[in-house]
């Protein structure tokens, strides 16, 4: 049986490392429960910038570095090359929202490029175009 690939948004790895995080629980066992059946994680370049910049402004600089160094290595990091950051930036255009961020689009675009269907996040967003939400 193939393994399960999952795509992994800000929102839950900042729930992994927030223990006071509404969804800290939820994610803690997802989490678990995907290293343990050894589901394919995979995130992009973009979520690292974002999940970085958040939890070093919310958590400090070591739960950041920590993030970066031990859980960030279970996951494939997908690089976004220069179409899909254009095809994600003109999906961010056509939305026009103030809530619907720029990373979230180039999730969207790199989620659709690699054939990435399921997603381990706490976005609404995601399940808005289409995508299956893990944390449900």
């Amino acid at each position: 049986m193939e393994s399960e690939t999952v795509f992994v948004d800000t929102s839950a790895f900042y729930a992994l490392m927030d223990h006071s995080d509404n969804n800290f629980e939820k994610a803690a066992d997802l989490w678990k429960s995907f290293l343990e059946k050894d589901f394919y994680l995979r995130t992009s370049n973009y979520v690292i910038v974002e999940t970085l910049a958040l939890l070093q402004s919310r958590l400090g600089f070591e739960a950041a570095n920590l993030w970066y160094r031990d859980v960030l290595s279970l996951a494939e990091v997908l690089w976004i090359d220069g179409s899909m950051h254009n095809l994600a930036y003109e999906l961010w255009l056509g939305f026009g929202r103030r809530k619907l961020s720029f990373v979230d689009c180039v999730s969207f675009v790199a989620m659709r490029h690699y054939k990435v269907e399921k997603v381990f996040g706490f976005d609404k967003h995601f399940a808005e175009q289409g995508f299956e939400d893990w944390h449900l």
